[in-house]
């Protein structure tokens, strides 16, 4: 069972958000970003709390802003997936999850050392370039489940 329902219209969305935010980090950063994701739709707390598909996910607006740079700035976002990117997506979709995004709502590329907490939240773990963040004990139980 997938970990959020999904139609093929969120695969390719999924996609190009996976490959304009970690292209360069290869499929394994593409899959960790694919399941910050899929942890932002299963979660029902803090930032996420009335976003439950990937549509509301990608399309976030916080702080009058997109949630993702890569929509704001556009860069890759806009081309069409391709097949590999869409393989990607299909499989955190429906079951992949890996540290240090297992349970991470947020990720950001910091050109420096991860910070030990990031607006509040804990350090999980870098992959390459990118800094994962899981919600502080007690404060997201749903993104356990999912």
């Amino acid at each position: 069972m997938a970990r959020v329902k999904y139609r093929q219209s969120d695969v390719d969305l999924m996609a190009r958000m996976m490959r304009a935010e970690a292209v360069g980090e290869g499929n394994q950063g593409m899959l960790y970003v694919g399941n910050v994701i899929v942890n932002r739709a299963a979660a029902d707390c803090s930032d996420f709390k009335d976003v439950r598909t990937i549509e509301d996910v990608i399309y976030q607006i916080q702080g009058g802003n997109y949630s993702f740079e890569a929509v704001q700035k556009g860069n890759m976002f806009y081309q069409k997936a391709r097949p590999n990117e869409q393989r990607l997506a299909e499989q955190t979709l429906k079951y992949w999850r890996e540290h240090p995004a297992k349970y991470a709502l947020w990720y950001f590329n910091p050109y420096g050392p991860c910070p030990p907490t990031w607006y509040g939240q804990p350090h999980t773990g870098q992959f390459k370039n990118h800094c994962f963040y899981e919600p502080a004990a007690g404060t997201c139980e749903s993104v356990y489940m999912g």
